[in-house]
């Protein structure tokens, strides 16, 4: 019950972050100047359900829409806590900002142990980038859900922009 609460909680708190962050969006040209982003994060994880912390590794290639804030590609996340958690998944990204990104990525997770053993899976992430040239480092926070469990991550995002 405590954990239904806690899910309905944090789906309104990011709902409402989305929304109200559209609002107030202005263009973003600073983006325009690559196609195509390739990133990484460092981040640490923590499972609510099983009330532990691990360390989490994120990729993601997202081609950047001309003219627009939007972006797609594909990500993968590697957990290595226990179970070796893996995700697979398309991502949808959205400029909220001139450095505040959200992006979603619906995708599929499995563990070491079961490579075959696919669960669906819905990652949703915010970072906030720091240009240095081709270069955007900041800090990020994401929330993921799988059938099994959720985990939330703080980490630092680095994207090279080419």
């Amino acid at each position: 019950m405590n954990r239904k609460i806690n899910m309905k909680l944090l789906s309104i708190l990011l709902l409402g972050f989305i929304t109200t962050s559209i609002y107030s969006q202005g263009t973003n040209s600073d983006h325009d100047h690559h196609k195509y982003e390739l990133g990484v994060a460092n981040s640490l994880v923590y499972f609510v359900g099983e009330n532990e912390y691990a360390y989490g590794f994120h990729l993601h290639l997202v081609r950047n829409i001309i003219h627009s804030n939007f972006g797609y590609g594909i990500a993968y996340e590697r957990i290595f806590d226990k179970h070796k958690h893996n995700t697979i998944g398309i991502v949808g990204s959205y400029d909220l900002l001139k450095s505040l990104h959200i992006s979603i990525a619906p995708g599929l997770s499995f563990e070491d142990s079961e490579p075959s053993d696919f669960k669906f899976a819905f990652h949703t992430e915010a970072s906030y980038d720091f240009d240095l040239g081709n270069l955007h480092v900041g800090p990020l926070l994401e929330f993921a859900i799988d059938p099994e469990d959720y985990h939330i991550s703080l980490g630092l995002h680095i994207g090279y922009g080419f």
